[in-house]
């Protein structure tokens, strides 16, 4: 029988009075550094299942087999300790993120692995072997998804519906994170509203990966390795731990960049470089965009607004009109000789969250010679890149706020 696009599972959780202890930052997030001191004097902080190098020496190889030894060592500690504990049936959890005034209310469930072989799990990015290759070790031992990927889905009044009266429950935990955001979870164990949950997901076309590509890649991994191995075809495995939200709900910042010299340019070359592509135009105070197809520049002291100049790529080509393939094509390949974002040491790349000042302080330290603020990606920019089976350019988006690891876990052995 195919595994449904996505199915409640036996959600491995923590115990409700050690769930603020529990939760913790994506693991991408942080450094061992970071980790460390995070987790001092929190016996049961997931960092010690997500960032086990953590209990090793300083130093240690963070892709050693001790690591992913100590992570399933952690792992099985917590849940003798009975920290972590999972449900007796298969449900579905509804996830709240709120960050200041936003809000976005989302399900947790196992999106099934063949749907993202296939592509109806949708992809836009690339992915590094060697991050893949992490998070399958990991996965692997643990014989459990402990990281859960970000998707997003086009709402419905079906799924709105099942959501609204879970949530009027009582949630299962409330915790405040060391990000200042919050995050609630709800179980929803009402059988009709599971059956609504499923048939409301297996009527979509597509659903859409906004972060965590190495998490899915490697959980198809782990599953074409278990399938060779001779295991059953409708295994835990054949899904992998998600939290998909509303698109509507959803949102992106602007993902900005930093250059590290002007190509032997003077600042004035620079400009006078630009004109045959962007209209240029000295602003008083910072050049936010307010639109695509706009750019801020920043050099010691000024801030320029760059409008990109018609004609415009085709919008049958989505990825050559995101902003961010504009500033590539137009700008940092010709004029700064900046053509490879992910191997060019030139440039560095600034969360949005980080605001624009924080690219004032990088050009005005002297250790960057530009910035540019771009306008952020959107999600329909996002969804049409996916459905044309396209991929972005690197950092094209910053999700905020971001899920917690540790909230809810997907054991690989149930069926």
């Amino acid at each position: 029988m195919p595994v449904p696009l996505l199915r409640p599972f036996p959600g491995l959780r923590p115990a409700a009075e050690v769930a603020t202890e529990v939760a913790a930052p994506p693991y991408d997030v942080l450094t061992s550094e970071e980790a460390r001191v995070l987790a001092s004097g929190k016996s049961w902080s997931f960092l010690h299942i997500s960032k086990p190098e953590i209990d090793l020496p300083e130093g240690t190889d963070l892709y050693s087999p001790a690591v992913y030894a100590k992570a399933a060592e952690n792992l099985q500690r917590m849940i003798a300790a009975g920290v972590l504990r999972r449900d007796p049936a298969a449900y579905f959890y509804v996830y709240r993120l709120e960050m200041g005034a936003h809000v976005q209310t989302g399900i947790v469930g196992g999106a099934s692995v063949a749907a993202y072989d296939a592509n109806r799990v949708r992809k836009h990015e690339f992915t590094r072997p060697d991050k893949e290759d992490d998070r399958v070790r990991q996965i692997d031992a643990c014989n459990a998804q402990t990281g859960p990927v970000l998707l997003a889905h086009r709402n419905t009044p079906a799924l709105a519906t099942a959501i609204a009266a879970t949530t009027a429950k009582a949630p299962a935990y409330r915790v405040a994170a060391v990000d200042g955001n919050t995050h609630t979870l709800w179980v929803m164990d009402d059988p009709a509203m599971v059956r609504t949950v499923v048939e409301a997901f297996d009527a979509m076309v597509a659903i859409y990966i906004a972060d965590g590509h190495h998490r899915s890649a490697a959980a198809s991994r782990v599953a074409a390795m278990r399938r060779k191995a001779g295991a059953a075809s409708d295994a835990a495995f054949e899904s992998f731990l998600v939290v998909t939200f509303p698109i509507e709900e959803m949102k992106i910042f602007d993902y900005n960049r930093v250059v590290r010299d002007l190509n032997g340019l003077s600042p004035a070359e620079f400009l006078a470089q630009l004109e045959g592509e962007f209209t240029v135009t000295p602003v008083s105070g910072r050049a936010r965009p307010a639109a695509p197809r706009s750019i801020g520049l920043y050099l010691p002291g000024q801030w320029y607004r760059l409008e990109v100049k018609k004609p415009l790529p085709p919008a049958s080509d989505p990825v050559a009109c995101l902003d961010v393939s504009l500033l590539t094509d137009r700008l940092l390949a010709p004029v700064l000789g900046i053509h490879d974002l992910r191997k060019d040491k030139r440039i560095d790349f600034v969360g949005g969250k980080r605001g624009l000042g924080e690219l004032e302080k990088r050009v005005d330290s002297g250790e960057m010679a530009a910035a540019f603020a771009l306008f952020a990606t959107r999600m329909e920019d996002l969804v049409a890149v996916a459905d044309a089976g396209a991929v972005m350019p690197p950092k094209s988006t910053w999700f905020e706020p971001k899920l917690a690891d540790g909230m809810v876990s997907y054991p690989l052995d149930w069926s």
